[in-house]
């Protein structure tokens, strides 16, 4: 019998109130334990939604989804403690250090004092912020806020990884460490579903994709299968072909 997935997402629907359409229309996807998986599709495609509803944050209309951990499906209780999720928007005090922030936000998820001290500097290290790690992050560059919304996103060394957009807006230099780490926490273990825009960063980075256009899975699979199925060279042609070159709001 085959493994079950990571992640099982059946018929998902999603419309907000405001709203006279679906934002989601019967999604289903399986995201594989140990992925990279690229949600990628143009603004306002449903990319945030659906990651919203995948991390607990906003209900689904309908459908259903399951996590699975060693095999076995749990529940929504026992699925918090396993994700993280680092959001398109700082989700950090701008007004508070780095150390102060992921002692604030690893005590949220009940972190020993020894294990929070000890994830606290290994990721200030690794994340490059040792040096600054003492001033307000409202005084850092976009590319250290980067850094420590990944850190806040990560303290409790999550199972899987949700990440909204991690190197927009910054510099090639931390966009590169960034990535960097990404890799290296996946290849130790942890499941990463990502969105960009970047196509170029996302055809180095993920390994399966799902394309989503007005609410709609387009297209879904391992990457060089999908390029080879619809004879194009790269991701970016891919995603033009798919979703087409007009304009999007």
């Amino acid at each position: 019998m085959a493994e079950p997935p990571c992640i099982e997402i059946q018929h998902l629907n999603h419309r907000y109130k405001s709203s006279q359409e679906n934002t989601l229309n019967n999604i289903s996807l399986n995201i594989k334990n140990n992925d990279v998986f690229g949600l990628l599709g143009p603004n306002g495609a449903g990319k945030t939604t659906l990651i919203s509803i995948l991390c607990g944050i906003i209900p689904a209309t309908s459908g259903d989804i399951t996590y699975y951990q060693d095999g076995e499906p749990i529940s929504e209780s026992e699925r918090r403690n396993i994700i993280g999720f680092v959001p398109q928007e700082y989700a950090f005090y701008q007004e508070l250090t780095p150390r102060q922030n992921l002692d604030y936000f690893g005590a949220m998820y009940n972190l020993s004092k020894t294990k929070l001290k000890s994830r606290r500097e290994e990721l200030l290290d690794v994340l490059g912020l040792t040096k600054a790690a003492d001033k307000k992050v409202g005084t850092f560059s976009g590319g250290m806020k980067r850094r420590v919304n990944l850190a806040i996103g990560i303290i409790h060394e999550p199972e899987i990884l949700f990440l909204d957009e991690p190197t927009v807006g910054v510099d090639v230099q931390s966009k590169n460490a960034i990535i960097r780490y990404l890799q290296e926490i996946n290849r130790l273990g942890t499941t990463i579903i990502y969105t960009s825009h970047h196509m170029s960063e996302a055809e180095e980075f993920c390994k399966n994709i799902a394309l989503i256009d007005h609410g709609k899975v387009i297209a879904d699979g391992e990457l060089t299968g999908l390029k080879a199925k619809h004879e194009v060279p790269s991701l970016q042609s891919l995603f033009i072909k798919m979703t087409g070159e007009e304009y999007r709001d």
